[in-house]
Order: C-alpha cells, then structure tokens, then sequence
C-alpha cells in the first residue's frame, strides 16, 4: 500500500516538473515586449461644441397691401432683385356697396353744408357793407362795427371749412370706389411697392388672389417677402448640457450641407434665456451673425451646423492624449521619456487643453523627447518592430 502511494506521488511529481519544464520553453520561445516612441509635435488644438440648425436672412420684409382687392398683375418673381419704390404688384379695388353709398351719401352732406355756409356768407357779407358804410359816416360805434366784422371773417372760414370737407368726401369716395384719387401722386394705393432694397425670396400670390389690407385688427395678406442676402445669420439650437459652456460673442465656424469645403465664420451673438422641450431635452435657440460672404450666395433656409469655438491654441506643443499617464496616488499627470534603448524614465508634466485626442503641453518636456506609448497592444508592437 505504502509502496503503490509513493509511485503515485513520484509520478504526479514528474508530471508538475515536465509542465514546468514545457511553460519556461514556451515563454523563453516569446519575444521580449518591445514599446515604441512618439515625438511631441505642434499643433492647433480648437475645444468646440456643435449646433445644428439653418442659415436665414438678418432681416426678412414681409410686404402688405394698404388697401383690400384683388391682385390684378404681379411685376416680380422669387430670385428677382428690387430697389425700394419698385413696382411689386397692381391691385383692383372692388369696393363695399354699403362703402361705397355711405361714402356717396357723405359727399351730398358736405355740399348742402356747403350751400349753408356760402348763404350765410351771402348774409354776413350784406351786414358787413351795410354796417361799413355806417361806420364810416360815423353812425354807428368802432366796438359794433367790430362785431359785425369778426361775424363777417367767421363765415368766409366756414365756407372754405365746407369746401375742404366736400373735398375729403369726394377723395375718400374715390379711394373705396377706385383705390386711388386724384393728389395721391406716387403713393397710389392700388401699387403695391417695395419699401426696401433685396432679393424677392417668396411671392405667396397671383394674379387673381385677394388680398387685405394692414390695419389694427388684421395683419394682411403678405405679397411677397425680401431680405437682403447679403446680411444672413445662423439659428440654430444647442442642448441644456451645453448651453452652461457658451456665451455671446464667442466664434463660430459654419458648415453647409449644400456647399461643400467651405466654412463660414460667424460671431454668436444671442443665446436664447429660455430653452424649449423637445424630444424629452430642453433646447436653447442661438443667434449667429455670418461675416464676409460676399464671394459666396447662401440660399436661405439651407440646413447648417455651427461648430462653437470655446477655446483655441495656435500652433503650440502637444501630445497625444493617450500617452500621458496618471499618478496613482496624487493624481498629477507625467509621461515616461526614452533614455536609452527600451529605457524609459518619468517626466511630470503640466497640460493645458485639450481637443480628446491632442492636449496641449506646457512644460516638462520638448520637441526633441521621445515619449513611450505605454498602452500600446503587444501584437501591434511586434508587427511594428
């Protein structure tokens, strides 16, 4: 028994010893691990947050009849350039019948006023010459005759009164009637003309189509739109854990998807002081003022996105992100500089920005140091050597 124990442990023995044996040729069959190098270098490191969103104009005027009717020609079309007093639109009145007889029934008002008045000059005008001749043969008083006088100067006014209003009656019957009336000149109300200078971005009616005037109660009816395409800016909306990151004046870089390689620089310039729900997060409206695009024509309404520029450093000495090291214990970073063949030795180094991939470094070491990758993977290391 004792004899059959002993093999058995001789031979669990010789089986430990022989795997032993065949681990220690196996190791000694690997290659050394071997670390690469890599150079600092200089770089532009830009820290930015993105912004979707669409490029419209600054300022975008919507023009508005000023009298209600029906389009009767249209002079422009979308994409067509106008100067402010330019010809837009021809509109024909079609006057309210109930208008139009109150308007008519004013007039006739007007001129019996008138008849009135010039009667009663007629009669002030008998008692004034009679009145003067007494006074001047000194029958009568200065002070009466001074009655008589201003009572004499009343009524001329009062009938040059009633010639205006008879005036205003028959204008303002010819305005509901016609749309226009004679002393109008220039600013006829049945053309419709461009009060600034741009491009024709949109003309939302025909001929045929009616219309209604601006006034207190009713907005219009919009006859066509203009901007100036050469002032554009970028809206667009950033999310609630960005918008803690900006602020007015910072840079932007555009981006159109309908022209592509090139970029527009910008300057935001509103952040919106309430954010909107959207999709279960809260968006905040941006404002960007595109600058220096006269070479380039933006169409508007073109979808964009704006890369905010929260810091930058122009060509400085930087690293990739990857290779610095942390300090176990009191966190500070630090890289592992080459000395000598696959001898490496630590360096602290102070960093400044950082883009996720580069990160700026201000001291510790130069251009000239070779930086060990330290986490490198071991089979891309031997394909690499």
């Amino acid at each position: 028994m004792k004899r059959t124990t002993t093999v058995i442990i001789l031979i669990v023995i010789i089986v430990a010893f022989s795997t032993a044996l065949i681990y220690l040729w196996q190791k000694n069959q690997e290659d050394p691990i071997t670390y690469s190098s890599e150079s600092p270098s200089h770089q532009t490191i830009v820290v930015k947050t993105m912004a979707t969103g669409s490029i419209v104009p600054k300022e975008e005027v919507l023009i508005k009849p000023n009298i209600s009717g029906v389009i009767e020609k249209v002079f422009i079309e979308a994409g067509d350039y106008v100067n402010r007093g330019d010809l837009i639109a021809q509109i024909k009145v079609i006057p309210n019948a109930s208008t139009l007889t109150s308007a008519k029934n004013n007039i006739a008002s007007n001129r019996n006023a008138l008849q009135t008045a010039q009667i009663n000059l007629e009669t002030q005008k008998a008692i004034y010459d009679r009145q003067k001749e007494l006074f001047d043969k000194g029958v009568i008083a200065a002070n009466e005759f001074d009655q008589v006088n201003n009572s004499y100067l009343q009524a001329k006014q009062s009938v040059e009164q009633a010639r205006i209003n008879v005036q205003q009656a028959r204008q303002n019957y010819d305005i509901i009637k016609t749309g226009t009336t004679s002393g109008l000149g220039n600013i006829a109300q049945t053309q419709v003309r461009a009060t600034v200078s741009g491009m024709v971005l949109d003309v939302p009616v025909k001929a045929g189509n009616q219309v209604i005037e601006a006034n207190n109660f009713n907005e219009g009816t919009s006859i066509a739109s203009l901007a100036d395409v050469k002032k554009m800016i970028f809206e667009g909306k950033v999310d609630e854990s960005e918008v803690g990151k900006i602020k007015e004046g910072l840079p932007l870089e555009i981006t159109v998807g309908a022209i592509e390689n090139e970029t527009f620089d910008a300057v935001l310039d509103y952040i919106a002081p309430k954010g909107v729900a959207e999709n279960g997060a809260i968006q905040f409206a941006i404002k960007g003022t595109l600058t220096q695009i006269d070479s380039t024509f933006i169409r508007a309404g073109l979808s964009a996105n704006a890369s905010i520029i929260l810091d930058k450093a122009d060509n400085v000495l930087a690293i990739k992100e990857a290779l610095v090291q942390y300090d176990k214990e009191t966190k500070n970073p630090y890289v592992e500089i080459e000395v000598g063949d696959q001898d490496f030795e630590r360096k602290d180094v102070e960093l400044g920005i950082s883009d996720g991939i580069f990160v700026e470094v201000k001291s510790g070491i130069t251009k000239k140091d070779k930086i060990k990758v330290w986490n490198q993977i071991q089979g891309i290391s031997k394909f690499s050597q």
